[in-house]
């Protein structure tokens, strides 16, 4: 069972992309998801959550920035990034599982092979 991410790339700094990751077997009715990035040689850290009820939360280095959104009927989760910065060149992954947070850490019940963005100046 997994998750999987597309839609990064490489983009000029104040530009956006879209992340996508299609969840199948994790349905949102039962799972939190989430989106974290992970730096080279550091640990992942939260980026955006979404909760089976829609609330959602966000790191404060993306608030205002990066939206979280999902499409339950084709169990899809979505990371709009707009206004990005170099600072946000990362590897990002897609996350699932029941209790996932900001603050939490891996394993968790589902987690993809992530997706590369790229900021340039």
């Amino acid at each position: 069972a997994q998750v999987v991410e597309s839609g990064g790339g490489s983009v000029q700094a104040g530009g956006s992309l879209r992340l996508s990751c299609v969840a199948s077997e994790y349905p949102f009715s039962r799972y939190r998801m989430g989106w974290f990035r992970q730096y080279p040689g550091k640990e992942p850290e939260g980026v955006a959550v979404i909760d089976r009820d829609d609330s959602t939360a966000y790191a404060d280095s993306v608030k205002g920035r990066f939206t979280i959104s999902k499409d339950t009927t084709k169990n899809t989760l979505f990371l709009q990034m707009n206004n990005l910065k170099t600072e946000d060149t990362a590897m990002y992954h897609c996350a699932a599982d029941r209790w996932l947070s900001l603050v939490g850490k891996p394993p968790y019940a589902a987690w993809g092979q992530g997706t590369q963005v790229a900021v340039s100046s």
